[in-house]
């Protein structure tokens, strides 16, 4: 299955949020129990990764978070105000067991970051932060993500970053 045969929807009544398993009970216990809370409090938005508009392949969700400069490394953080800096946070994604290693991961990655990054242009935001679960912040430091010093699990991608991968 190549990517180009999914869709991306944003999580709706139609989805079949029970059968989805990832491997990770926090996270399909979100996708079942409080996905559709948060996007109708619009805590988070929540899109999901389809082929046929019903079964669930992967899921990633995206809200307004701020971070501290002097919570960032200091080369990044030595030009920043000490101020909140607004941030998009990408707070949950996965990908469901029986399709992990074939792409979609990545494939889920970037869409969240063209998202981001596309949403940065008409509200701000200087980064797109990750709390790494377990297993996945070597996923996310092969995709150039930088730890917080003290917090490794906690990582960041500045939108100029993101921005190299989408312009010209």
């Amino acid at each position: 299955m190549l990517p180009g045969e999914y869709r991306i929807e944003s999580l709706g009544p139609s989805h079949d949020r029970a059968a989805f398993a990832c491997g990770v009970p926090e996270l399909d216990r979100y996708l079942r129990q409080q996905a559709g809370q948060d996007l109708k409090r619009r805590l988070a938005a929540v899109f999901v990764l389809t082929k046929d508009g019903n079964t669930i392949a992967g899921f990633y969700t995206l809200s307004a978070h701020s971070i501290l400069a002097a919570e960032l490394p200091p080369d990044p953080a030595k030009n920043l105000p000490r101020f909140p800096l607004p941030v998009t946070l990408l707070g949950r994604m996965a990908i469901a067991q029986s399709l992990q290693g074939q792409g979609l991961g990545e494939f889920l990655l970037l869409h969240a970051l063209e998202r981001a990054w596309i949403g940065s242009k008409q509200v701000a935001s200087w980064a797109v932060v990750v709390d790494a679960k377990a297993g996945a912040r070597d996923f996310y430091l092969k995709h150039d993500f930088v730890a917080f010093p003290g917090q490794p699990n906690r990582l960041f991608l500045a939108m100029k970053t993101v921005e190299s991968l989408f312009e010209g």
